[in-house]
Order: C-alpha cells, then structure tokens, then sequence
C-alpha cells in the first residue's frame, strides 16, 4: 500500500469522503468524541492530509498535518480497527517527519499513545489535558539534523 498525499484544495469529493468516513468511525463512533470533527482546518492552505487506502480507495490509515501559531502539528490520526497492528500509522507518521522533520513538529496524542509517538523521537512537553473527552499530552519532536 502506498501513501498518497494531498492539500485539502487537491482533494477529490471522493477523498474528502473517506477522510470524514475514516475519522468518523474511529472518533466519533469507537471513541465518541464529544467535539465536532470539521473545524475549519481540513482545507486549508496549509493542511496535508496523508493516507494509505485499500486498492479499492477504503482509507485504511490517515493524518492531517498543518501549521498554526508557526508550528507544524500533527493531528487525526486514525487507523480502521480491522487494519491496526501492521505498522500504517508508523508509516504515515514516518512519511511526515521525512517531508518536515527538519522542522518541530507538535501532537496532542492519546496519553495511552505517548511511549509509541516517544518511539519516532518525541517527547512529552508539559501535563495531560482533557480534549473531546480524552486524555491526551503534549508533545513535540525536535529538528532532524
């Protein structure tokens, strides 16, 4: 599976499709988030959003990166149940740090994801806190060399 990569004025109707599918099945339904998914972030200038899909287009893991406040962030990060433990949020997040890492790079991650996302090099950059009703930490990934 390879990854594809697109700004959100690049997205296809097809793509915005999955995308809201994808994240609405594990956030709203699995996770049951208690904030809204569109935010106003999506299409963006400066939004790439990265995925790996089935070879019938079924996103099977996603990612948005952008940048706010001059910092590049990474957020939404989602993978399908069925598709999880074979390494595609690994992949995803390793495609990012290759195209940007020669910058910081900021995540608010699921505090039970904070020693995975401490396994591509970042770290824990101040206390937990409480987003759409889930315990996330602060954390941020120095500049590759």
């Amino acid at each position: 599976m390879t990854i594809t990569a697109r700004t959100g004025a690049e997205l296809t109707a097809r793509e915005v499709y999955e995308i809201w599918r994808i994240r609405d099945v594990v956030f709203a339904v699995e996770q049951q988030c208690d904030e809204p998914d569109v935010d106003g972030v999506d299409m963006r200038e400066d939004c790439t959003h990265l995925w790996i899909a089935d070879e019938s287009g079924v996103i099977q893991s996603y990612l948005r990166t952008y940048v706010a406040d001059g910092d590049r962030k990474i957020g939404r990060v989602a993978t399908l149940k069925e598709a999880r433990g074979r390494g595609l949020s690994g992949q995803l997040l390793r495609d990012v740090i290759a195209r940007w890492g020669v910058q910081e790079l900021k995540l608010g991650a699921q505090a039970y994801l904070e020693n995975w996302y401490g396994s591509f090099g970042f770290v824990t950059t101040g206390p937990h806190y409480i987003e759409a009703g889930i315990d996330h930490v602060p954390m941020t990934r120095k500049p590759s060399a």
